[in-house]
């Protein structure tokens, strides 16, 4: 079993890649899994006790963290390119590369500006559902709204830090970042780079037959259509929904359009 991450910025078309990938019969790839969760769980269950913690060497901590990957994608119809999803998996690079040296990490991105616009665009669809992406509030204008999703510990701004942690730290070389607009104007170029990343095989995959959904997962967080994917992969322009000012500032987080973020060997398509 090959291990490998899908990670980056929410509403950036992970979703619609996972769709993508997993049509090749050698790739798993799905929305957001709890292997990410168990594995920090096991982590801090290893070191948070004084009276236990010396039972635990380097070796069993290796076996252990292993086992969690190994135990949830044992099922014999697992396919053998396993592409685990989560937004952690960018500040857990160093302990991923330990366990699986092979290990590579694909980080989808957007205009960040975009990315807040699209989470809007669900909140304003179904008024009468408060969703639990912005703190249950009915009263919550959009500017406390992106507050709290641009917060260190939000849904985007966590996922923001801690892409930073990968581009510029010493896994920088094994991240591939993948623009949204790139994957809907040109899949077929992303996927083939995809592959090359991976040292695998390329696939040819059918763009115009792709669809997913996770209706269960969204309506538990009362946010339908959070991961809904529409069949045919396309780019449609759009005017945003968000004042002029928020969306300007917004902008200025787009650290991946800075010159220097190549200089640090990620790759990005």
């Amino acid at each position: 079993m090959t291990y490998h991450v899908l990670s980056g910025l929410p509403r950036s078309g992970s979703t619609l890649l996972a769709a993508l990938l997993r049509q090749n019969p050698l790739v798993h790839a799905d929305m957001t899994s709890p292997v990410a969760q168990l594995y920090i769980a096991q982590l801090q269950a290893m070191n948070a006790s004084v009276e236990m913690h010396h039972h635990f060497d380097t070796a069993r901590r290796r076996r252990l963290l292993r086992a969690v990957f190994d135990a949830y994608y044992g099922d014999a119809d697992v396919r053998p390119i396993v592409i685990d999803t989560h937004r952690s998996w960018t500040c857990m690079l160093p302990g991923l590369v330990d366990l699986f040296p092979a290990t590579r990490a694909i980080c989808c991105v957007r205009n960040v500006g975009w990315v807040i616009d699209s989470l809007e665009r669900l909140a304003r669809k179904h008024p009468h559902r408060l969703s639990a992406l912005f703190g249950n509030r009915a009263d919550a204008t959009v500017y406390e709204r992106v507050e709290a999703l641009c917060a260190s510990n939000g849904m985007v701004g966590y996922a923001l830090d801690a892409l930073k942690q990968a581009c510029y730290g010493a896994e920088a070389g094994r991240v591939l970042v993948v623009r949204y607009e790139t994957l809907c104007r040109d899949p077929a170029r992303v996927l083939a780079r995809i592959y090359a990343h991976l040292d695998e095989a390329p696939f040819e995959h059918d763009t115009a037959n792709v669809q997913y959904e996770a209706d269960r997962f969204d309506l538990a967080v009362n946010t339908p259509g959070l991961h809904r994917v529409r069949r045919g992969v396309s780019f449609e322009p759009r005017d945003t929904v968000l004042p002029p000012d928020m969306f300007a500032h917004l902008e200025s987080f787009n650290f991946w359009e800075r010159p220097d973020v190549e200089a640090h060997g990620i790759a990005i398509v």
